[in-house]
């Protein structure tokens, strides 16, 4: 029996909770994948500013109803302090680390190795293992602290994917912008995905 390919995806409280949701979507339909999902405590109130979801504060049973995910989905909700989930070791294997969206403080604790909390800890794991990690920030503009943390974590050896949509592949819904996003998160941890026509594809048409 083959093992699963274990993904962690961090959530934060910036704005821009769809992408985490599409991009948890697009891995939980795929029986490959086991996903493991840490959501630090804004991120709730950002369910109800953002998607209208009245999630109670640290409510983690019920989020895969609210992400819509089949209930068959291999999907691991962890508490923000549980450093007892297995993702907060080294030593549980996994294929890479999403942080999607990441805020700027988020951004800033992994550029500084704070590990004050699980997906903190889990970021900085995936460094020190040499394993991928993604960070999907969304703010503007950014200030210089903002870019030298960025290139701080890429220096360390995270991935930096802003939020930034293409426009070549001609969208027409807002899901289609919010696709090229997730969509370019997964091509950076190697996970295949048709969520987007590529540049050139038009041609084959």
């Amino acid at each position: 029996m083959n093992r699963k390919k274990e993904i962690v995806v961090g959530m934060t409280g910036a704005s821009g909770a769809v992408y985490a949701i599409r991009l948890v979507q697009e891995l939980c339909q795929n029986d490959a994948y086991r996903v493991h999902l840490v959501l630090t405590d804004a991120v709730y109130q950002v369910f109800n500013l953002e998607m209208g979801w009245p999630v109670p504060h640290g409510e983690r049973d019920s989020i895969p109803k609210w992400f819509g995910v089949p209930e068959s989905a291999d999907l691991h909700v962890h508490a923000p302090r549980d450093y007892g989930a297995p993702i907060a070791s080294g030593s549980h294997l996994t294929q890479g680390m999403i942080v999607i969206p990441c805020s700027m403080g988020t951004l800033s604790a992994i550029a500084s190795g704070a590990s004050d909390n699980l997906l903190e800890r889990a970021a900085d794991t995936h460094l020190k293992e040499g394993r991928p990690l993604i960070l999907v920030p969304r703010e503007t503009p950014f200030n210089k602290i903002h870019l030298k943390n960025m290139l701080a974590c890429a220096e360390a050896g995270a991935r930096i994917v802003p939020a930034m949509p293409g426009f070549y592949h001609r969208p027409e819904t807002m899901e289609d912008l919010i696709d090229f996003v997730v969509g370019k998160a997964l091509d950076a941890l190697g996970v295949e995905h048709s969520l987007f026509r590529r540049w050139g594809d038009r041609e084959q048409e």
